[in-house]
């Protein structure tokens, strides 16, 4: 299927982030779009949400098998609602939360404890939003 950015940003939104209330659903938004911008580093020369998506082991969401199960919540599978568009507009107008930063990660720790860095000392901790902990680049992200 060939989404557009903004269906393809409203069904990860959706799928990553769908039962985390707006703010948790803005912060991942915000995530994507942060790695749209990023200037260098390792997602330095990803341009659109589509290159971001579709960037390799990025997003469990972006996957139709994991380990080597069907994985019945992916994008495709996804049927955004009004608020997913309207979050993903938001994002894509260069709206972020301000207490985000330009965190380029997040993940479910599946505890009430984030780790400090993430990816091992790239990023860190910014904040935690509902369920998911989002990480800031450190100077060790621009050799990546």
């Amino acid at each position: 299927m060939a989404f557009s950015d903004r269906e393809l940003l409203a069904r990860l939104i959706k799928c990553e982030a769908g039962g985390e209330g707006d703010n948790g659903m803005r912060a991942v938004a915000s995530v994507i779009m942060n790695r749209v911008h990023v200037q260098y580093g390792g997602y330095g020369d990803l341009r659109t949400v589509r290159e971001v998506a579709f960037d390799p082991d990025q997003f469990t969401c972006m996957k139709e098998v994991v380990g080597g199960q069907y994985n019945p919540q992916n994008i495709y599978n996804m049927r955004p609602e009004q608020i997913h568009y309207d979050i993903a507009d938001w994002a894509i107008a260069g709206n972020r939360l301000t207490n985000l930063g330009t965190a380029l990660w997040f993940y479910n720790p599946f505890s009430p404890n984030c780790r400090p860095n993430f990816p091992s000392e790239v990023g860190s901790l910014a904040i935690r939003i509902g369920n998911h902990c989002f990480y800031n680049p450190t100077a060790a992200y621009a050799n990546t």
